[in-house]
């Protein structure tokens, strides 16, 4: 039996997603002359697609079909994000430098959101494998065991930081692949070091890339005043920059939207941030739309789900009894909770704008269908948790 509970809690994330993009793309479709269901039937197809292959997938028996579909998802997407740097621009349209989507006729497909699944199944796969007894080994012993992991990371952060310009979907990696390091037992100075080098990585980034630093500095422009107000030091205020560097109107549009809404919201399709002042509010800043138009009861409702959504994966982590099944789930946890965090503290104006979807809400097929995938694929090991006579998980 499929864990019925995760199944409807996604159903109604989705559902939401579908009211949202509709609701919130109306400013879009005409200011580019689309028809008025021009995101929702796109949207819909999506929703279609991913519930079907989430059932297909929570239907068929994870001994034999678990690892084929992880190994594909990791391999071929893998692939497509190596091979779109070379494809012509009739198929990948670069935007500002960066190839991101692999365009087929009406369908656009973001390989990297595909790789983040297959990605969390090379690693439970390969920690399931190969890692053994540690609470012996020394520091050195567990740079040897980890380094073919960091290796296949570090070239997906070369892909997707450097080609593809998403340093958004790097961090939520990066932050899935460090918390399955701990889980599966590697020594608090590993961990710290590797930390304390990704830290320094990000920066690193961060100062190679104009447009990364000009991001910072708007970013920085809005909090700098709040921040080097509590610190009493004469030499910190050398860090405040200069006013004349443009202000994220953006997060200032997010913020006002967010307040706008307060407590009960401003009711379905009548949010006015939506109508030009947030360009695409139906993409990234879905939930500055969903907080506008439907207050903090909508935003609390969304926050609830996607915990409920959370808790379930790992309560099916927790009762499975193979380690890669264990290993999965929870990334895909993690992969949901980073990801939405990430969105959630951007368009609140408290970390820099990444560019990340929020899961199962925000406007695209790509990240839709392989959170689906993903989903199912959890579904598919909950058939493994001993449960008693009504269904419910021992």
């Amino acid at each position: 039996m499929i864990d019925k509970p995760l199944l409807g809690a996604v159903m109604a994330l989705l559902t939401l997603s579908l009211v949202m993009d509709y609701s919130l793309s109306v400013y879009t479709v005409q200011h580019f002359d689309y028809g008025s269901f021009h995101f929702l039937i796109r949207q819909g197809i999506a929703v279609f697609v991913g519930l079907v292959a989430m059932v297909i997938l929570s239907r068929l028996e994870p001994e034999r079909w678990f690892s084929r579909i992880g190994i594909l998802l990791f391999v071929l997407f893998f692939f497509l994000m190596l091979l779109m740097q070379f494809l012509p621009a009739s198929l990948v349209n670069a935007v500002g430098g960066a190839k991101r989507w692999i365009h087929l006729g009406p369908i656009s497909l973001a390989p990297v959101e595909f790789f983040k699944v297959g990605f969390i199944f090379f690693l439970a796969w390969s920690f399931k494998r190969k890692l053994g007894d540690k609470e012996r080994m020394g520091f050195w012993e567990e740079v040897k065991m980890f380094a073919p992991y960091l290796g296949v990371f570090l070239f997906a952060v070369f892909l997707i930081a450097i080609f593809q310009k998403d340093l958004g979907q790097v961090v939520v990696l990066g932050a899935t692949l460090m918390t399955l390091f701990l889980l599966v037992g590697s020594s608090y100075k590993f961990f710290l070091t590797l930390l304390s080098s990704a830290f320094a990585g990000v920066i690193a980034l961060i100062f190679l890339a104009p447009h990364r630093m000009a991001r910072i500095k708007s970013w920085w422009v809005s909090v700098q005043d709040k921040v080097l107000s509590v610190l009493p030091f004469d030499s910190v205020q050398n860090l405040r920059v200069e006013s004349s560097v443009k202000e994220p109107w953006q997060i200032s549009n997010s913020l006002n939207a967010i307040h706008n809404g307060a407590f009960w919201g401003q009711g379905l399709g009548n949010g006015q941030f939506k109508l030009g002042y947030l360009s695409e509010v139906h993409t990234d800043f879905i939930l500055a739309g969903i907080a506008e138009e439907l207050g903090f009861i909508g935003i609390a409702l969304v926050v609830f789900l996607i915990l409920f959504v959370i808790f379930r994966i790992f309560k099916i982590a927790s009762k499975v009894q193979d380690p890669m099944y264990y290993l999965f789930s929870i990334g895909v946890g993690l992969l949901i909770g980073y990801s939405f965090l990430l969105n959630a503290y951007g368009i609140a104006g408290i970390t820099p704008i990444k560019g990340i979807a929020v899961p199962f809400l925000s406007y695209g097929g790509s990240h839709i269908m392989a959170m689906c995938i993903a989903i199912g694929m959890v579904l598919m090991i909950s058939k493994k948790v001993p449960r008693d006579m009504h269904g419910n998980i021992l």
